[in-house]
């Protein structure tokens, strides 16, 4: 069995994402799940997607849709997504990028091909969460991107383990049902990222930038 490596709101924080990739001795059959917010505060969003997707040349990947990518490709048909756009760290993607017209130019592949969630036998990756009262059949997608207390302090009616970004916290947060790896990263300045090695025999391990 494959190790599942999972990383989530990296934040345009390319040298902590570099930190955190030179820290794991990786395997050839290694699968990576990106779980979303690549993008906006810190100042290198645009290099973090180049080197996102550079780590398919080496292991297999799944790139997951964030809130921050949600808000970006519906920032100018809807003004609420708008306004989160701005005022929640994309003026810094912008930048990265030279330009709002860029971002979909260069990466516009990337980003129109992010999946909502990735299902194993034993786990759920997945950006926010799920709405507990829903199957997973039935989400809304604006739920899987946004979605935190409803979620995170419910026990879910699935049979896998979800792991989860979106929500900060001051460390891995650890229940029977869930993991949630995003410590804050690109929003507090000494905040790590957080990756999350899943084994084949279930051990979890956490490494840090």
């Amino acid at each position: 069995m494959s190790r599942y490596i999972a990383i989530t709101d990296i934040h345009g924080e390319l040298d902590k994402l570099e930190s955190v990739l030179s820290q794991i001795e990786t395997r050839p059959d290694d699968i990576f799940v990106f779980m979303g917010d690549y993008i906006d505060r810190g100042s290198k969003s645009k290099e973090v997607v180049d080197r996102v997707i550079e780590q398919s040349n080496y292991n297999k990947c799944v790139y997951l849709i964030g809130s921050h990518e949600y808000a970006m490709l519906h920032a100018k048909t809807d003004e609420y997504y708008g306004w989160l756009y701005d005022n929640y760290g994309g003026p810094a993607t912008t930048r990265s990028y030279g330009g709002f017209d860029n971002i979909m130019k260069i990466h516009g592949d990337f980003y129109r091909n992010l999946k909502f969630y990735y299902l194993t036998d034993k786990y759920l990756f997945i950006h926010a969460g799920i709405n507990p009262a829903y199957s997973l059949e039935d989400q809304n997608e604006v739920d899987m991107v946004y979605i935190r207390g409803k979620f995170i302090y419910s026990k879910h009616n699935l049979p896998q383990k979800i792991i989860f970004g979106h929500t900060e916290f001051d460390k891995p947060y650890i229940s029977d049902d869930k993991i949630g790896i995003d410590l804050g990263c690109g929003k507090y300045k000494n905040a790590h990222l957080c990756a999350l090695i899943l084994d084949e025999n279930g051990k979890e391990e956490f490494i840090y930038s």
